[in-house]
């Protein structure tokens, strides 16, 4: 078996993996479709958006805040719902929970 990888975030740590992947599923899920998320789970998402490697074209001009709501229809459909950024300029862009919790030079 395995080791297990610890997550560790600004805003939390997370023993395994799945650990994480089950704390930000438990956000989508709370959420309906279109609805913003609150300010104190928005501090956890910016968090974990922090270790996607293509974080420069996810913030684009600045976040003002994250959404749920479907995944885009160019991408494979693993899910019913996804996060989205919103961005200062108006524009929104989708990103993965386990894009973000991929391993990465640093765990």
């Amino acid at each position: 078996m395995g080791k297990a990888r610890r997550i560790t975030l600004a805003t939390r740590s997370f023993d395994k993996v799945g650990d994480g992947t089950a704390f930000f599923a438990a956000i989508l899920k709370r959420y309906e479709i279109g609805e913003r998320v609150s300010s104190e789970d928005a501090a956890d998402l910016s968090a974990l958006l922090d270790r996607h490697d293509e974080l420069e074209e996810k913030v684009g001009t600045g976040i003002v805040g994250f959404e749920v709501n479907i995944p885009p229809k160019d991408v494979p459909q693993f899910s019913k719902r996804c996060f989205w950024v919103i961005r200062s300029d108006g524009s929104k862009i989708d990103f993965s929970i386990g894009h973000c919790l991929k391993p990465k030079p640093y765990d």
